[in-house]
């Protein structure tokens, strides 16, 4: 392990992230309703610990292996966290705890949602700001952007890319260069987070509305600057603009570059991800649209849009709604939630177990249903025109049975401490699939878990972000072994 220049890395990055405390300072200046002090500090804890960790270690220039890349990447995503938590212990309002604190801020980090905050409508302008800045700079990954950056500064980026991208298979560059890869993913991430403010704002929201909420959007995470989330605006053409943006983000951004840089849409109807993730969503939105239709709750027009929304909202695992969708007729909430465990694309800023992991699970079991019938026969999986290899589906296989085994386990916990079976699993699976809102005692919020509840779910966020094995490698003596 280059210690001396991971090290430097995470001061750089934490120099870096030092900076991300300037815009919700300066809404507080604006707003003049407090958080300034809160920003300011951590703004200088932040660059003082990163120069601490840069300055000595300036001129160490070790090649970057693939082990360090893993460390770095989980070392970051913590520290980011924990340093992220520090204006939210700050602030006057909302008063937060140390487990409160970390679990808000690994919560938008890794674009999970889930809140512990009551009272959003009362909160300084620049909390509110800073909650929906931390899911826009989680949503694509901010390993990502230092990735276009620390080439200038002497650091090889690749070993980063691999460890922080989501989706089974890794090896795949956009452009020749990996900071090239990492610019076009983040033009392509701001450009529709513009769009999707300038759409809000045109639609009726505020410009903070707008602009905080495109962040959360593009960015799959669901905070909100309001209690009710978008139920707050009680507006059918908002819930569409943010179905539209969900549905977008929730897509594998190689193929958003594609379509680009080709000017058409053939690389969208050419993925097979694309079509099961299509699929899907559409299946969802149907049953919903039907159960709730016969069940009288709403009118037929009214009943698809919430459908499509809240289809679109949890299966993406953003974590939106606009209406109390936890008390639609019992099979609905737990087909949602069940739904999350999908997720979207690989390569997006979704959550989930991937679009394409369950694909190529289900062309595996198929497999083996056709070996049953023809033992003697050969038989391949294909995505597309491509043949898949077997060492993506043995991936695959492993990261499967490494969810079920660490879901099962922190599920065990949580009913140990005391959480009861639907609030438990609902809380595992909101978390460890960075959906956010789950069922029970945790369909509002996370407020009234317990301090080790808020640790052990706040593990399970991380779990998700970074798909287990980025993490769980660091457990093994495997990985520390010269």
């Amino acid at each position: 392990m280059q210690f001396a220049t991971i090290f430097r890395i995470l001061g750089i990055l934490l120099l870096l992230f030092s900076l991300t405390m300037v815009p919700p300072g300066i809404v507080a200046m604006i707003y003049k309703d407090g958080g300034g002090v809160a920003f300011t500090l951590t703004f200088m804890v932040a660059i003082i610990t990163g120069l601490i960790l840069y300055l000595p270690r300036r001129h160490a220039r070790a090649e970057l292996k693939i082990r360090d890349g893993f460390f770095i990447v989980v070392l970051f995503w913590t520290v980011l966290s924990l340093y992220g938590a520090l204006p939210l212990l700050l602030v006057e309002q909302p008063q937060l705890g140390i487990a409160d604190a970390v679990f808000e801020a690994f919560s938008g980090i890794t674009t999970t949602g889930a809140t512990v905050i009551v009272g959003l409508d009362e909160l300084p302008h620049a909390v509110l700001w800073y909650r929906q800045q931390l899911q826009w700079l989680g949503g694509m990954g901010i390993i990502v952007l230092a990735v276009a950056i620390l080439p200038m500064l002497g650091v090889g980026g690749m070993q980063l890319y691999r460890a922080e991208t989501p989706g089974p298979i890794k090896d795949a560059k956009l452009t020749p260069r990996i900071a090239g890869t990492a610019k076009a993913l983040w033009y392509i991430y701001l450009g529709m987070t513009v769009a999707c403010a300038i759409s809000y704002w045109l639609a009726g929201m505020n410009a903070f509305d707008a602009i905080g909420h495109s962040f959360s959007t593009v960015a799959i995470g669901g905070f909100s600057t309001h209690d009710a989330s978008i139920g707050y605006f009680a507006s059918t053409r908002i819930e569409m603009i943010c179905t539209l943006f969900m549905l977008i983000a929730g897509v594998n951004f190689s193929i958003h570059y594609l379509a680009v840089q080709r000017l058409n849409f053939g690389p969208y109807f050419k993925d097979p991800e694309f079509k099961a993730y299509l699929f899907v969503l559409v299946a969802i939105t149907l049953l919903c649209a039907l159960v709730l239709l016969v069940s009288g709750g709403y009118p037929f027009a009214e009943s698809f849009t919430k459908a499509l929304f809240h289809a679109v909202s949890i299966g993406t695992t953003t974590g939106f709604s606009t209406t109390d969708y936890y008390f639609w007729p019992s099979l609905l909430p737990v087909i949602l939630l069940f739904t999350s465990f999908i997720g979207g694309c690989a390569g997006s800023t979704g959550g989930g177990i991937k679009v394409i992991r369950i694909l190529l699970l289900f062309k595996q079991g198929m497999r083996e249903i056709r070996r049953l019938v023809h033992p003697n026969g050969v038989f391949v999986i294909k995505l597309g025109k491509g043949t898949v290899s077997e060492r993506v589906i043995q991936a695959v296989w492993g990261f499967f049975a490494a969810y079920v085994v660490l879901f099962s386990l922190l599920l065990l916990i949580l009913m140990a401490d005391g959480m009861d079976q639907v609030t438990a699993f609902s809380a595992v699976a909101a978390c460890m699939n960075n959906l956010g809102p789950g069922l029970g005692d945790v369909a509002l919020n996370y407020a009234n878990v317990s301090d080790l509840g808020k640790w052990v779910l706040s593990f399970a966020m991380l779990l998700g972000r970074l798909e287990i094995f980025t993490l769980l490698v660091l457990f093994t003596p495997t990985f520390w072994r010269r």
